[in-house]
């Protein structure tokens, strides 16, 4: 079947009155730094550029000193310990398992050769009327003179360079080591070390380089950077999609959202997860992609609310995500650490809580949530450990139950809770954020796409499954608890979860009309499930009127206060529902 797809794949934050403020090109990135560079007194010359993991280092540093021909570079790499400490270093927050480490409390500082730092530094203190260029990771701690540029990287393009073999981990030469190694040592090392130096610095920077397209790159200066990133805390907006193949993907999302017809399969989409997803901001015809997590640490308390602030910091708590199981193949048999235990063995303050609510689902898709009642916990548990020591299959329909799913179906899934979604389901996942901690017990003696075997984690899995949620409390707590809170003209609004033990609270609304909305100090994050085209308005003008289309995820950022969302276009006089989802600030 072919569908005409509406689905935003770019969205974009027009950013208004800095239009002229951003410049796309080598040639006119190094005319714009050189410019400002003259403008310094002569002894104070001096350019750093201050890098994030996967930036490609070599040819950032070619094209500026081809550009600014600067008499000085000192290249951070070179002020690095040496790798075999870095590695000894790291090796407590990276871990010998196969996925999981530490998050890590290191800081750039711990990278660098103390002597050499000041050595560079007093280097660079005598100033000797020629540029000088400080360029790499570290470069905004050789000096607080001159002009600082951050070179930034979105997490999509990071890890494709990791897949291209094209990048190395901080401080250490690895390019040809496996992906998937790279990626854990960036997720629990390098991401929070630059995270920390990012954050730090900010407020130092004038202008901003995105390096996603090393070909085309664009420098914006920092106060229209910032501008734009004020603007978006006050209106609803998207962040750009990332779509993944994967072993077990389905083709809905291929044919509904027109993407590249030439994959096999799409397993999931990122559309709400900050740390993973990229922000666009527009000025005049210029896209400048960031990662959305900068719009996080700038104006956390505009975005997220005082309240949700003060619990999470400068992290964004809630996750909306799409699994794709049509024609694919049922998710991997997992579960979710609990609270003390994701403390204790990996540094995270709060587990990942979760729930699947029901885009779509064919003849026969399912959910496998809970345990089967007299289920035998040690026979099991020998059955999981034989089959992932031998490779054998795992009878899961013997000890997890299968429950039938159809569109609008919201099953909860509070940590410690066996599950997976089966074939023929498009999940909309709602949950908290630290998405990468997930216990796989079984994967139906599947490969990877690379034709390796997927990681097993029976040993972690076994400690935080909660044997008493059989089907009869999992029937009864977890399955569709829908009650209906108001009603208006033209609208219903229903809670349909989560459970108690989580703090992401969910609404569904039906209207037909426009439905009052408010963010009553917290941040929502909302999908349009029902409907072709709904359009989100301020009741008092306070932002453009934003359109949105069936199956895209928005933020609507707590600064807004008071918005409507009614039916738009094709979809006036006709039944639309969207899904709302926020913290709990006293649940």
């Amino acid at each position: 079947m072919q569908f005409h797809s509406t689905f935003n794949k770019e969205p974009v934050v027009r950013v208004h009155g800095r239009e002229q403020e951003c410049v796309t090109g080598w040639e006119p990135v190094g005319a714009e730094l050189d410019r400002a560079l003259q403008q310094l007194p002569p002894g104070n010359r001096i350019i750093a550029v201050e890098t994030y993991h996967g930036v490609y280092l070599e040819t950032l540093k070619s094209q500026l000193e081809t550009l600014l021909q600067p008499g000085r570079v000192i290249d951070t790499a070179e002020l690095f310990r040496e790798e075999e400490v870095i590695r000894k270093m790291t090796h407590p927050d990276v871990t010998d398992d196969r996925v999981f480490g530490y998050m890590t409390r290191l800081r750039m500082a711990d990278f660098l050769d103390r002597q050499k730092l000041e050595q560079a530094r007093q280097t660079v203190s005598r100033g000797n009327g020629e540029v000088t260029l400080v360029i790499g990771y570290g470069a905004s701690m050789v000096t607080q003179l001159g002009i600082l540029v951050y070179a930034d990287m979105a997490r999509w393009e990071i890890q494709r360079r990791m897949r291209l073999n094209e990048i190395d981990n901080l401080g250490i030469y690895n390019r040809g080591e496996h992906p998937e190694l790279k990626y854990k040592r960036g997720y629990f090392v390098d991401w929070r070390v630059c995270d920390r130096i990012k954050k730090t610095t900010m407020e130092r920077w004038d202008y901003l380089l995105d390096t996603n397209h090393h070909d085309r790159p664009n420098l914006v200066r920092a106060g229209a950077l910032f501008e734009g990133l004020r603007q978006a805390a006050r209106r609803p907006f998207s962040v750009v999609p990332f779509f993944d193949p994967g072993p077990w993907g389905g083709q809905w999302m291929k044919e509904r959202f027109g993407l590249e017809p030439g994959v096999d399969n799409y397993a999931w989409c990122f559309n709400c997860v900050p740390e993973e997803n990229s922000l666009l901001l527009g000025y005049g015809e210029t896209r400048v992609e960031i990662p959305s997590i900068n719009l996080v640490f700038y104006q956390s308390v505009e975005l997220l609310g005082d309240a949700v602030h003060a619990r999470f910091g400068d992290e964004f708590p809630i996750r909306f995500d799409f699994l794709d199981t049509m024609a694919g193949g049922n998710l991997s048999l997992q579960v979710h650490p609990l609270t003390e235990y994701i403390q204790d063995r990996f540094g995270m303050h709060y587990t990942q809580d979760e729930s699947y609510y029901l885009l779509d689902a064919e003849g026969d898709g399912s959910v496998y949530l809970g345990l089967k009642e007299g289920v035998d916990r040690q026979e099991m548990i020998e059955a999981l450990k034989r089959s992932e020591r031998e490779g054998v299959p795992f009878d899961v329909d013997r000890y997890v139950e299968n429950w039938p799913a159809k569109k609008h179906d919201h099953f909860l899934i509070p940590a410690g809770t066996i599950h997976c979604s089966g074939r023929n389901g498009m999940v909309l996942e709602i949950s908290a954020t630290p998405y990468i901690f997930t216990f796989k017990l079984y994967d139906w003696d599947r490969k990877n796409l690379d034709g390796q075997p997927r990681p097993i984690n029976v040993k972690h899995g076994i400690r935080n499954i909660q044997w008493y949620r059989t089907s009869n409390w999992t029937g009864e707590n977890l399955v569709n608890r829908v009650e209906i809170l108001a009603e208006g003209d033209g609208w219903t609004e229903e809670r349909t979860g989560l459970h108690e033990r989580e703090f992401i609270e969910t609404r569904r609304h039906w209207f037909t009309s426009a439905v009052p909305h408010h963010t009553e100090g917290g941040v929502n994050v909302l999908n349009l499930v029902e409907g072709e085209e709904v359009v989100v308005e301020s009741p008092g003008g306070a932002f453009e009127p934003v359109v949105i289309h069936y199956a895209e995820t928005f933020i609507v950022p707590a600064a807004v206060g008071p918005y409507t969302i009614r039916p738009h276009g094709p979809s006036v006089g006709k039944k639309c529902a969207t899904v709302k989802a926020f913290v709990r600030v006293n649940p």
